[in-house]
């Protein structure tokens, strides 16, 4: 058999694996709204860690960071400290309190849906922005899964672009279509454990290649000295920048949905050593390789096949150093990484047009009771296939690299969604219309920033972070009025998160609960 037969046969056992998969959760989720978007809150701590680091990483990991660090160095590595360091920080204070929080009001299963029974906004007004704001951003970010789908084919195989973003976009949108949140976490598990070995396997093979660590060293200070220094290659606000990344995860709706989905709140502290553990080994895997495709191409000459952006050099080494089937699996694992990604945003933006944007205005047009979940559910089916078409229009004639569009989604998520997370979860005196507004400037200021030349200096999630937090508190403090359904509702959130339950609380009210 060929290599490209080998290779083919090991894509195809992965497809096939997924799309069983996504069968398995649609037989379990069939047409319960609640179980098609949050699995019941059912998730195990291993499963929530999985799930959550395989749908944060994508394509970036296994494309977009070593192609940085490649082309620019070791100095690009503070986006992965800065990233370890928000992710630590987001399972430490922010999981087991989201989690609480979430159940307490109103049983929320979306981030919109939280701040509104969260502040007690009977505008409405929140809900309908948050979920714009998720139908945008995401759209660029499913967009960008999509666009390393395409180059991953192109540079795998030589085929056409076009060809392989629809294949992967489209097995991608069949096991989310049918098999919702929990087909898209239970992939996203498989998919991270193939992301792992692939990440170990690769570097450790290749240094052996390259003739051990002190030559790829030595290779790599023939290329440029420089290239070894965590401190060289950027200003300091540059580096400021790259760490900022860290700030985004408070925000990312489809990765704190996983904290949504826990059994309790107190699994978030086994979850977070699993998700730190396997974020540590993927991300350190990733640089290595970099490190070590700069050391193996200064010895035995050539380049990887993206020349440009170096984004494919995980793939190239992967595909040099194997037998053409283990190559195959390693290229399913970055298959992994992208399509692990595209789903749980998918699910997301379809949480958002059910739950925050159709649900309001079958309200508002007296239909609330023409649709049963099965008819809701049919209708998430639909928004996830609307939205994936939109995004594979924009990966078509894709004119920036992965890194540039995940660092634009996630900027818009991180400045408009992390502040208001953290207030709402420990603040009690936030408003509903401090909320609105920061929501609005974050969201304003990291789009703005971050199409002007200002980005190129400092990354738009610092000034749009800043000024959300700025406004939304300076706003709170002149409209904030005293209720005593948030005081109870903020007690009691704090108490779950600790493991403790209030004997004297009494549930809240029916606006709570619905």
């Amino acid at each position: 058999m060929t290599e490209d037969t080998y290779q083919t046969i090991a894509i195809v056992i992965y497809f096939a694996g997924m799309l069983a998969i996504g069968y398995v959760a649609y037989r379990r989720t069939k047409n319960n709204l609640d179980a098609y978007m949050l699995a019941d809150r059912g998730l195990r701590p291993s499963v929530a860690a999985l799930s959550a680091g395989a749908s944060d990483m994508s394509g970036w990991l296994l494309m977009g960071l070593p192609g940085a660090i490649y082309m620019l160095g070791l100095f690009q590595a503070w986006i992965a400290i800065g990233l370890t360091i928000g992710a630590w920080l987001n399972w430490k204070f922010v999981a087991p309190r989201l989690r609480a929080y979430t159940e307490v009001a109103g049983n929320s299963i979306t981030i919109p849906s939280f701040f509104e029974h969260r502040l007690k906004d009977t505008t409405r007004a929140i809900r309908i922005v948050c979920g714009l704001i998720i139908l945008v951003f995401f759209t660029f970010y499913v967009s960008s899964g999509m666009v390393a789908a395409g180059k991953f084919y192109e540079s795998s195989f030589g085929g056409n672009y076009l060809f392989g973003m629809l294949v992967v976009a489209g097995i991608t949108i069949l096991y989310t279509f049918f098999g919702g949140f929990l087909g898209a976490t239970l992939t996203d598990v498989a998919q991270g454990l193939l992301m792992l070995a692939a990440l170990i396997a690769v570097p450790i093979v290749a240094i052996f290649n390259v003739g051990g660590p002190s030559e790829t060293i030595a290779a790599i200070n023939e290329v440029d000295p420089n290239m070894l220094n965590l401190f060289a290659g950027g200003t300091l606000v540059a580096g400021i920048s790259l760490a900022a990344w860290g700030l985004g995860y408070f925000g990312q709706p489809h990765i704190i949905v996983r904290f949504m989905a826990l059994k309790n709140p107190q699994q978030a502290h086994a979850a977070r050593r699993i998700g730190i553990g396997w974020m540590v080994l993927t991300v350190l895997g990733s640089v290595c390789t970099a490190l070590i495709g700069i050391a193996y191409y200064r010895i035995n000459g050539g380049s990887p096949t993206d020349a440009e952006k170096g984004e494919t050099v995980f793939l190239d080494l992967a595909q040099i150093m194997f037998h053409p089937f283990v190559a195959g699996l390693v290229l399913a694992a970055v298959l992994a990484a992208i399509m692990s990604t595209i789903s749980s945003q998918l699910v997301v933006t379809s949480s958002a047009l059910v739950e925050d944007l159709f649900k309001i205005i079958a309200e508002k047009t007296g239909s609330t009771r023409r649709l049963s979940d099965k008819g809701y559910v049919r209708f998430g089916r639909f928004g996830v296939l609307g939205v994936a078409i939109i995004a594979a229009v924009l990966a078509i004639n894709p004119s920036d690299s992965i890194l540039d569009l995940v660092g634009f989604a996630w900027a818009g998520f991180g400045a408009s969604f992390g502040p208001i997370v953290l207030l709402s979860l420990f603040w009690k005196r936030l408003s509903n219309w401090g909320a609105l507004s920061g929501l609005i400037v974050g969201a304003v200021v990291a789009y703005t920033w971050g199409q002007s030349s200002l980005s190129d200096t400092l990354y738009e999630i610092v000034p749009g972070f800043a000024a959300n937090l700025i406004v939304a508190v300076v706003v709170s403090l002149f409209t904030f009025k005293p209720n005593e359904q948030i005081t109870t509702e903020f007690r009691r959130s704090s108490m779950l998160a600790r493991g403790e339950e209030d004997p004297a609380a009494t549930p809240a009210g029916p606006a709570a609960q619905g």
